[in-house]
């Protein structure tokens, strides 16, 4: 009987080699990213922008439970070329998922969405009580 060293290092690096996402070809091209956004608050509002462009607007689906803004896209897209005999067809499916959690102080019932030049933007207003009060002046009697 001899004793036989394995080496763990060798498996799992040709596994990675093996199974890159681009080992079949043309799967780099898949998008696994969400869209960025941006966050700006004002004294009256939080302002909220995702990039997401080459879409239309039907193909967003926003919903507010709980506090909790949730944005979501699934488009599927089917392209197909013939070309002496030749028959090639590709299918396309992008997708994604994001969830804000909104603070105590935006009023849900008064959220705007628009869809402009590829970016989906949101105005959330912030509740009466949660806005500045003016300052005030107080005489001395």
């Amino acid at each position: 009987m001899s004793i036989v060293k394995r080496n763990n290092v060798l498996f799992p690096s040709l596994m990675n080699e093996f199974f890159k996402p681009d080992w079949f070809g043309g799967m780099d091209n898949v998008n696994y990213n969400v869209p960025a956004a941006n966050v700006k608050e004002t004294e009256s509002e939080y302002l909220l922008e995702l990039a997401v462009p080459g879409r239309k607007k039907e193909d967003f689906n926003v919903e507010i439970d709980n506090d909790v803004l949730t944005i979501s896209s699934e488009v599927k897209n089917e392209d197909s070329e013939v070309d002496e005999g030749y028959t090639r067809k590709e299918f396309t499916f992008s997708s994604f998922k994001r969830v804000f959690s909104l603070p105590e102080t935006v009023a849900a019932d008064k959220i705007n969405a628009s869809y402009e030049d590829g970016v989906l933007k949101f105005v959330l207003p912030k509740k009466e009580e949660a806005l500045p009060k003016p300052k005030r002046l107080i005489e001395i009697a």
